[in-house]
């Protein structure tokens, strides 16, 4: 096996194995931060060694095995790891602590990860911080994919992930999952990250790509190891059945060219139905188990009602239009009753939907949102107001700072032709 061969076979296994060997060591040494070091200290050693002695039978234990040599190593050499572990390394030395590393391998992995998940996406680090972590903890993402993916540069993720890690250590946030108390505060903070990973891959904020769909990948990958991890949550299938349809559409989102292509005009027909089953039987889970619906299931349900529609005509709308209004009421926002304002213009009329619409345009939080006038465009185009729409699409293009999406409106004020031009 050649050298760029092996290379390969390091990162699959990295992107395969990081997560439960963070979360593994992590328990061990009883620090997320040490844990991550040694997990990357174990990958130079595969990168290293690899290409000399070939790939190991069991790649996934190997790792493990290096990096606790090394946490051994480092308890006996030093007696802390760095600044921020400094408080921690004289405790361990003062309590003569060495962890039995061959006892703690018999816990669940499943627990470490739970753990893991929870300290990632604490809420104590603030959002692009914990997306930053969680990317690299759990997903597996080198710092340069993270920074790509963000549109960041590679030392602005650096600093995010430094600086997070020494808030939890100065936070003194404990490698454990939160008690039943605290576990709904800390659910939502870590639903809340997948779900921001999960968007900013479907529908790019900036940059010249409509979509990045590695990242849609790694935040459903996340939402699966959730569902395995919390089988009891509803919230946690309800987000995983939303990114399960929504990744159903992601092959016909784009032209060839790259353009973005609307929902309504999408081959449904491409739509990858595998997706579309997971995310109705996560959505069926949902239903099986206890407790009020939330948020990411309405969303789910809407989402839903796309999906199960072979048609745009055969498209639910009074069902979305009413799956609105529950969405407004658990979380109350002007974006949702944008979208409502669209749901109802398929139902009442183009006009009914308008006046919705324009009903928002005093919201503070809309101000600078560029599918208010976006979504106003499309309604006045619709009731025949042409120069207006115009006017809106054009708005919208100077708002959005993703250049497909830019062009697209462009296009669209265009097409608002008016029969005085």
């Amino acid at each position: 096996m050649g050298t760029n061969e092996v290379r390969r076979t390091v990162e699959a296994v990295w992107r395969m194995e990081s997560a439960r060997l963070v979360a593994g060591l992590s328990r061990m040494v009883r620090d997320v931060g040490w844990g991550e070091e040694l997990a990357q200290d174990a990958l130079v050693a595969a990168l290293e060694q690899w290409p000399v002695d070939g790939v190991p039978d069991n790649p996934g234990a190997w790792l493990m095995t290096v990096g606790k040599r090394r946490a051994i190593d480092g308890l006996r050499r030093r007696q802390m790891i760095d600044r921020k572990l400094a408080g921690h390394g004289r405790e361990l030395v003062a309590d003569g602590y060495e962890p039995d590393f061959d006892a703690t391998m018999d816990e669940p992995i499943e627990d470490d990860l739970l753990r893991l998940v929870f300290t990632a996406c604490h809420p104590v680090l603030s959002a692009p911080a914990r997306a930053a972590l969680t990317l690299r903890m759990l997903g597996g993402l080198t710092t340069g994919e993270i920074a790509r993916a963000f549109l960041v540069s590679e030392s602005t993720v650096a600093q995010r992930i430094v600086r997070a890690k020494k808030t939890i250590a100065e936070a003194r946030v404990p490698f454990e999952t939160p008690d039943a108390a605290e576990r709904a505060e800390r659910l939502d903070s870590v639903l809340e990250v997948i779900y921001l990973i999960f968007n900013e891959g479907y529908a790019a904020t900036a940059g010249d790509d409509w979509m990045r769909p590695a990242l849609c990948e790694d935040a459903l990958r996340l939402g699966r190891i959730l569902c395995r991890l919390m089988p009891d949550q509803p919230e946690v299938f309800g987000l995983t059945a939303l990114m399960e349809i929504q990744m159903s559409r992601n092959a016909v989102r784009v032209d060839p060219s790259g353009a973005p292509v609307l929902l309504f005009d999408q081959d449904r027909s491409r739509w990858n139905q595998t997706f579309i089953r997971r995310g109705l039987a996560a959505l069926d889970r949902v239903r099986a188990l206890p407790g009020s619906v939330g948020p990411y299931t309405v969303q789910a349900e809407i989402a839903a009602c796309h999906a199960r529609a072979r048609t745009p005509a055969e498209t639910d709308w009074p069902r979305i239009v009413a799956l609105y209004a529950e969405l407004a009421r658990l979380v109350p926002s002007p974006v949702v009753e944008l979208n409502r304002a669209v749901a109802v213009s398929f139902v009442d009329g183009p006009a009914a939907g308008l006046d919705l619409a324009q009903a928002l345009l005093g919201e503070p939080a809309l101000a600078g949102y560029h599918l208010l006038p976006s979504v106003l465009g499309d309604l006045l185009a619709k009731v025949g107001r042409l120069a207006e729409a115009r006017v809106e699409f054009e708005r919208a293009a100077e708002l959005t700072d993703n250049e497909r999406e830019r062009a697209l409106l462009r296009d669209r004020a265009a097409a608002c032709v008016t029969s005085t031009e």
